[in-house]
Formats: C-alpha cells, structure tokens, sequence
C-alpha cells in the first residue's frame, strides 16, 4: 500500500480487521470463480426463482449464451432441452429441483438447443442450493457434451445390427424387425412376407475371381434388394450368398409374387465388377405370417425351405412354402415340384 493509505488505516485500526477479512472473502470467491472456469464441464446457477445468476466458460461455449446476455433470465430460455427421441421439451430440471429440494439426474437421451439453434446431446445433474439455514436459494446444475460418447454408442449398435460387407441388417436386427412386424399383423390382421434369397452358383465366382470380386458382387446385390422394396420393407444379409427380405402389408399375396419377379430380374442383369460383366441368378423361398409360422425362426425356416424347392425346380425362380413340398403352387417361371432338399451346384454356372 502507499504510505499516505497506510497513515489512514492507523487513524481507524477497528478498520484493518473488517477490510482483511474481506479481501479473504474476495480470495476466495476470486479462486473459486477461476476454478469454475477452469473445469470442462458447463456449470449454470439460477436464484430461487430460476432466474440465471451465473454461467462458467464452459456453460456459455455449450449454450451459446454469454455471462451478461443470459444474468436474469428464466433459465428455460437459455437452456432449452428437448428429449431426442420425441422433439418435445422435457420438464425444467433446475425449476424441479428447486420445487422438490432433491439432486435430480437429466433425463437420459436429453438435448441441449443452443442459442443459434444448432443441438447438442447432454448429460449430468441438477441440485438446488442451500443457504446456512437450510433455505433453497436456487440451483445449480452441470452439464457435459457427450456427441463423442454417443456417436460412439451409435456405431457400436450399427455394427451390433448390421453387415460388415453390405451394411444391410443383419440377422439379429431382422428378428427384431419380424417380431415388430406380427406385433402389428395381431393388431391390424394383416399379413406380411419373408423372402429367403440364395444366388446360385455364387462359389464358382469365388473361386474363379477371387473373395474381392465375389464382395463387390454381394454388395452390388444388396444395393439392387433395396432398390426392389419399398422403404417399410428390411432387405438383410444372413451370412455368405444368403439374403432376406421382410415385406409388409402383401395382401393380396400376389404382391410378394410382384416383388419376387422384380427380384429376380433385378439380379440377374449383368454387374460391372472390376471391369467384368458378372451375371448371376438367385432362387427364392416364401412364407407368410400367420400361415406359415408365428414367429421369426418358423418364417425365416420355412421361407428357405421353400427356396430349397426354388433351386430344385431348376433355379431363378420363387416358390411359396407349403406343409407339404408335392403339392407346392406353380408359376409360370417355375418347372414341376422335385423332392426336398439343395441341389448340389450344377455344371451350368453364372456366365462371366
């Protein structure tokens, strides 16, 4: 201090303990408003009415709100949160806690609206704040960006449900998808379709081209499925050259033949892989729920059963499932019904 400060300060000695005692206090709430800024977490303070009192740095950089933009404003506008799933605005956390005194948790799935109107995905806590006395003061709650954490979460899902090679469904998701679909068949009394599809002679392309060629060629397949369906339908990939397609609402069930026959001219155009004109045919196998089965196992098994008979009946071809395989329906692009069973690969192979 100046000396002229200091002969001041002993004219009033009662002065020097009260003035001491404050600069601890603005210490200390110097500290401890650096510390806040400090940290990566958003940090935002309403008073008992849910009125903001204070953001950190990290509260203003996630909502998009400045210190003195957002001071005394109802917290709702400056942190709008909406529910990802729905859109719809979730329950004011800070103003709950307040009205309850309890620490609550942000609902999971919680977005933040930022103030340019761009979203973001949070999570954390909200707790109300006390003063000595016990007395709810206002709240307090902290919030995290976590669009790294769920992006991940999402990724690892896709790929839990999804191929590697085609990206399609894979078996786990396509159960999934059938057990929603009788759901809905048992309420409206509708039926819907699966469609087991198996290319013929796909091996002698793996063998004669190589594994690189025959992906390319699934993948070229799969592509050409979803361009078959509609929107509502699931094209998924089981394993190897197998495919299945779930197609909703086929009544009359001459709109499962209708998708069959696209399907089926569908592959069997040529495919440009690696510079080569690759042609190959597919054989395909029906069921229907409730006809042929009541759940995904019964549908998927007699579906490709049926699609065994396909393959028998000289390939390239679709074949409903029937109890019994002698007395199959007949369409004009099929031969006569043969015995049960997969043929083995004839000589007449996928012209290349």
């Amino acid at each position: 201090m100046k000396a002229d400060a200091l002969q001041h300060l002993k004219k009033w000695p009662a002065l020097v303990p009260v003035l001491a005692a404050a600069a601890v206090v603005f210490d200390e709430k110097d500290r401890a408003l650096s510390t806040l800024n400090s940290i990566g977490d958003a940090v935002i303070c309403t008073d008992s009415a849910g009125n903001i009192t204070y953001l950190n740095a990290a509260a203003e950089k996630l909502s998009g709100w400045t210190l003195q933009d957002s001071v005394d404003k109802p917290s709702s506008e400056v942190l709008h949160m909406l529910d990802a799933k729905t859109g719809q605005t979730i329950t004011n956390p800070l103003a709950k806690a307040i009205g309850e005194n309890a620490t609550l948790d942000i609902p999971a799935d919680t977005v933040l609206l930022r103030r340019d109107g761009t979203s973001v995905p949070i999570e954390d806590s909200v707790a109300p704040i006390h003063d000595r006395d016990g007395r709810v003061t206002g709240a307090v709650i902290v919030l995290r960006d976590v669009s790294v954490t769920r992006s991940l979460a999402q990724q690892h899902e896709r790929m839990a449900q999804h191929d590697a090679l085609t990206g399609l469904p894979n078996r786990l998701l396509l159960n999934d998808r059938i057990e929603r679909a009788i759901a809905l068949s048992r309420r409206h009394g509708r039926k819907f379709a699966v469609l087991f599809l198996d290319l013929d002679g796909f091996k002698h392309i793996n063998d004669t081209l190589g594994h690189a060629a025959g992906d390319k060629l699934l993948q070229s397949v799969a592509e050409r499925l979803v361009k078959c369906v509609r929107e509502e339908d699931t094209v998924s990939r089981l394993g190897g050259d197998e495919f299945v397609v779930l197609l909703s609402e086929v009544e009359p069930i001459e709109k499962a033949a209708n998708a069959a026959r696209r399907i089926l001219l569908s592959v069997t155009d040529f495919h440009m892989i690696d510079d080569k004109k690759l042609h190959i045919t597919t054989s395909i196998g029906m069921s229907f729920y409730p006809d042929n089965g009541e759940d995904a196992e019964a549908l998927i098994k007699n579906a490709d059963t049926a699609m065994y008979q396909a393959k028998k009946n000289g390939r390239q071809s679709y074949q409903f499932f029937e109890t019994s395989m002698d007395t199959v329906h007949q369409h004009p692009n099929q031969g006569a019904p043969g015995p049960r069973g997969r043929p083995e690969e004839s000589p007449d192979t996928p012209a290349i």
